[in-house]
This record gives C-alpha cells, sequence and structure tokens, in this order.
C-alpha cells in the first residue's frame, strides 16, 4: 500500500471509514518517521481540529499505538518539527554493580543473623566494613534497601539460603488495664512466656522472654514449667541480669504471672506491676513481637522435653542474650504529632542501633545502673567479639545444644 497518495484530510477520512476491519500496521521501527512525514504532509498545526483529530485517529490506525502516545509525539513535534526517539538502550544491557560474590556474601550475612529486616541488615553490612574492617562489604555496605531485596529475590540467594517461618501469636484479655509509662526512662520490662510444644501429650520447656520498653534490652530465660515453683526463680534471674535498676514489669493476660506470689514478689522489690487492657494489643506488643524475631527465630516451633530446660537457658545466658544486645541492631520509634493532635510512629534508619548503644545514648545512662555495673564494663562485653563472630559462635552454639538434645532422645528411646 502506498499511503501516501493520501493528500487531504477527506481522503483520509474515506480512508479509516473503508478500511474499519482491515489490519494495516507501519513497522515499529518506522514508527517515528512515519508520524513526521504525515505530519508534515498535512500541515497538521494548521489544520482545524476536526482535521487533527482524523489525522491523530489516522495515525492510531496505522502504528497501533495508544491515543496518549500518539499525544505525546504530536506535541513534540509541535515544539521541534520533528519527532524523534530520546531514548536509547546500552549496547550491552546495564552494568552491573553488585556480583555473584555480593549475592553469596548477603546470603552468608542472612545466614548467621537469621535473615533480618533490609535496614537491620544493611546496617550491620556498613559495620562489618565500617567498624570491623571487612573488606569484603564494601560493596553491600552502600546497597539501599529496596535493591537488597531485589537480591533476596534472585535465584542465587535462593538457592543458598532457607526461610523459617514466623510465630502467630496468641493473647487473651485479663488483668489490670493500664499500660507501661516509662517516660524515657530504662527499667519498664514487658514480659510474655513462650511454649516449645507438645509431643505425645507432653508439655515442652517453656521460655519467658523479657524486654525493656526504652531500650529494648533483651532478656531470654527458659523453665520447666510455668507453674510458680518454676517460674518464681526464672523472673528473679531475670530481674538480677538486667544492667539498670527495673521499676515496672508489664504482663499481658496469663494467669502465670497476675498471682499473689509474683505480685509479693514485685512489691518486696518495689517494682509497678501493671497488666493489658482488652481491645488494646499494643499494650504488650514489643515483647510479641521479639517472641517471633528472637526466640521463634533462634529457638524454634520443634518440641523440646522439659528435662533439657537447663541446657537451653544456658544457651539463652551465654550466647543469645549477649548476641541480642550487643550485637543486633534495633529500630527505635521517633514518635511525631501532626497538626491534628495524633501522634504517629515514624521508624527512621538513622535511628536503628543496638540495645545497648540505645543505652549508652540516653542522657545520664550512668544512673540507671545497677550498683557496680559501670559502662566501661558493658563496652568491654560489647567489643569482645564483631557482630558476625557473635552470630556465628550463637550459631554453633545453638548446632551443638539440638545436637546433644537429640542424640539424648535417641540415647532414652
Amino acid at each position: 500500500m502506498d499511503e501516501a497518495k493520501l493528500q487531504t484530510v477527506a481522503q483520509v477520512k474515506v480512508f479509516l471509514e473503508g478500511t474499519h476491519d482491515i489490519a494495516l500496521k507501519v513497522p515499529k521501527v518506522e514508527h517515528y518517521g512515519f508520524i513526521e512525514r504525515v505530519l508534515k504532509r498535512f500541515g497538521y498545526t494548521r489544520l482545524s481540529r476536526c482535521g487533527k483529530g482524523v489525522v491523530l485517529r489516522y495515525l492510531r490506525r496505522m502504528t497501533g499505538l495508544s491515543r496518549q502516545q500518539v499525544t505525546r509525539l504530536v506535541k513534540r513535534y509541535g515544539k521541534s518539527g520533528q519527532v524523534i526517539k530520546k531514548y536509547s538502550t546500552p549496547k550491552n544491557g546495564f552494568c552491573r554493580r553488585f556480583n555473584l560474590t555480593d549475592t553469596i556474601l548477603l546470603a552468608e550475612m542472612d545466614t548467621l543473623h537469621g535473615t533480618l529486616s533490609g535496614p537491620a541488615t544493611k546496617k550491620l553490612m556498613e559495620r562489618a566494613y565500617l567498624i570491623f574492617n571487612d573488606t569484603r562489604f564494601e560493596r553491600l555496605a552502600s546497597i539501599s534497601v529496596s535493591h537488597l531485596y531485589n537480591l533476596r529475590a534472585g535465584r542465587v540467594y535462593q538457592d543458598k539460603r532457607r526461610h523459617w517461618t514466623k510465630t502467630r501469636p496468641t493473647s487473651v484479655p485479663i488483668g489490670q488495664r493500664r499500660a507501661p509509662q516509662p517516660d524515657g526512662v530504662p527499667g519498664y520490662i514487658r514480659i510474655d512466656s513462650v511454649h516449645q510444644g507438645d509431643q505425645d501429650g507432653m508439655k515442652g520447656v517453656y521460655h519467658i522472654n523479657a524486654v525493656d520498653c526504652m531500650t529494648q534490652f533483651q532478656l531470654v530465660a527458659t523453665c520447666e514449667r510455668i507453674s510458680e515453683a518454676y517460674l518464681l526463680p526464672v523472673i528473679q534471674q531475670l530481674l538480677d541480669q538486667f544492667p539498670f535498676t527495673i521499676l515496672g514489669f508489664h504482663a499481658d493476660n496469663g494467669s502465670e504471672y497476675i498471682n499473689y506470689k509474683v505480685a509479693r514478689l514485685l512489691e518486696k522489690l518495689r517494682i509497678e506491676f501493671t497488666k493489658s487492657r482488652p481491645r488494646h494489643s499494643n499494650d504488650n506488643a514489643l515483647v510479641e513481637s521479639k517472641n517471633g524475631a528472637v526466640v521463634r527465630k533462634h529457638l524454634g516451633y520443634t518440641h523440646i522435653p522439659q528435662r533439657f530446660a537447663g541446657k537451653v537457658n544456658a544457651f539463652c545466658t551465654d550466647f543469645l542474650n549477649p548476641y541480642v544486645n550487643f550485637h543486633r541492631p534495633c529500630f527505635f520509634p521517633e514518635t511525631i504529632t501532626d497538626t491534628k493532635g495524633k501522634e504517629r510512629k515514624m521508624y527512621r534508619y538513622e535511628h536503628m542501633m543496638t540495645p545497648f548503644d540505645k543505652l549508652k545514648s540516653l542522657p545520664d545512662a550512668t544512673l540507671y545502673l545497677k550498683p557496680g555495673i559501670t559502662l566501661e564494663q558493658l563496652d568491654a562485653v560489647a567489643s569482645r567479639m564483631s557482630d558476625n563472630d557473635a552470630a556465628a559462635a550463637l550459631n554453633k552454639a545453638r548446632q551443638a545444644l539440638f545436637q546433644s538434645i537429640a542424640d539424648a532422645l535417641k540415647q532414652s528411646a
């Protein structure tokens, strides 16, 4: 077809009406040149509104482009008198900034630390390069959080990793109706129990998870049962292990905490005792989130018989608690009040730090420490090993723990 014979708008209109069911398309590589020739031939800028509409429909019919795209190209012609391609594709594609080695290194980092959030993983890689001088992380230290997730979605990363499922927490509203009010002071802890599964009608061990509201300083301990005889010594152990003075104790709806014996213990220590309110799931949300992010991530869901509570408790005291408090970065919220008086929490990357770093950043931090404990002593614990070395030691100890439990179960079978 020689479409150049169409010289008037009337001829184009007849053409459009007579070829309604006929597929006529200009090759894609000729679109820009064809559109420019047609616009020049018909003197598009001098046409009436009706004539311009006919020409636009003709261009859409012949090129197959959308109305919006044809309009953009015509507008480009009106400005420069030409319809030219303004973009180009690199001859050999875009250059890859992060190579196969970086992806494998990211997978190893996530394996060590249990697949933290993107910002937390980026912070760990920054610390590895800037603080601990690990040059392998030079490129990854500058990766964006969004592209970090792109690498995680790739086949190479997926071939190197296996993921654990997240927890599915439940809650039962009961107890006194007041949330803790730390007012920027450490020492107000939230506490919750995590059960390590049932098997053949036998209960597993129970993990007691305590988290400070202000610094997110976290301690995990394990006991055989959650009756008073087993639970009270563990609660006393947790209260003693926090480096700062405990001022508040908040539980949700478990009867293991809402009883007279626990109340008497807290009253003796002059610790404020609060309980979650109904229909206020955020009252104990901090420790609930740590149940999944820390306890379940490192100890899983598999049944652990109660007779191994001592071994698991030693693992938590010697490896899990130091790693979580001195080497695992956390988000810390910034509360912003809008013009309507509504408070919103912002989680900024620059505010991410470890619980110990958060404790040090508080004004007059030394005033909150227990007698005999200094920041220098805690600094020595934090600098004893790097984040990656602490994660490696944690993973090795956890593997040895579960292997010893499995061997003991085989021998008794």
